[in-house]
């Protein structure tokens, strides 16, 4: 069972359909047993960081959150998820996230029309388990105005270009990101989400 975290911060419907879409089963959840009864978690999410991690905090989930990644237990970040699973963001000020992933989130750089909006292209980096059936170049959807600029380059998984390069999916152990909605993108989506149901077998 996947536990999907239900902070209040993400359309999680779609999400959950996603996954019955393709046999995973998953519990919409706020309760840290389940989580770590749970086979893998996914932090989905739309809003501020701020107020995310405000709520994760309230949940008393941060700590169950750290001892599952350090654990091995398969996570998922989408979107504001992703993001959160970082050191820092400098959204609205300066935020301290979960520290799964050493790194920072700013604000979409360049001259480019802010939030990114719509389809957009995975160039991959090299060609790890997640993006199995993955074409390169293939689109996926996104909706984003913050975006991780500071990282480590061996987690870069694929990155887009919208003004620059921007991670679009990243991989360190255990812990993946991806920064658009994999439940808004197609096929290639639950082609994301079948390859991340993979690492719970």
């Amino acid at each position: 069972m996947i536990a999907i975290i239900d902070y209040g911060a993400g359309n999680i419907k779609s999400l959950q359909f996603a996954l019955d879409k393709i046999g995973l089963p998953s519990v919409v959840t706020t309760d840290p047993i389940v989580v770590q009864q749970s086979k893998a978690v996914i932090l989905p999410g739309v809003g501020a960081f701020k107020d995310a991690m405000e709520a994760i905090r309230g949940l008393g989930l941060v700590e169950v959150l750290q001892e599952e990644a350090a654990n091995g237990k398969p996570l998922l970040g989408i979107c504001l998820g992703m993001q959160l699973f970082y050191q820092t963001s400098f959204e609205d000020g300066r935020w301290e996230g979960l520290g799964l992933l050493k790194g920072a989130v700013s604000r979409i750089a360049g001259n480019v029309k802010v939030p990114h909006i719509g389809w957009n292209t995975l160039d991959h980096h090299g060609s790890p388990s997640v993006l199995t059936n993955i074409n390169d170049g293939a689109y996926v959807y996104f909706v984003h105005s913050y975006a991780v600029t500071d990282y480590e380059d061996a987690s870069l998984v694929a990155s887009t270009t919208y003004g620059e390069a921007l991670p679009a999916v990243v991989q360190e152990n255990n812990i993946i990101g991806m920064q658009f909605h994999p439940e808004k993108s197609g096929e290639v989506g639950l082609q994301l989400l079948k390859n991340f149901g993979e690492m719970i077998k």
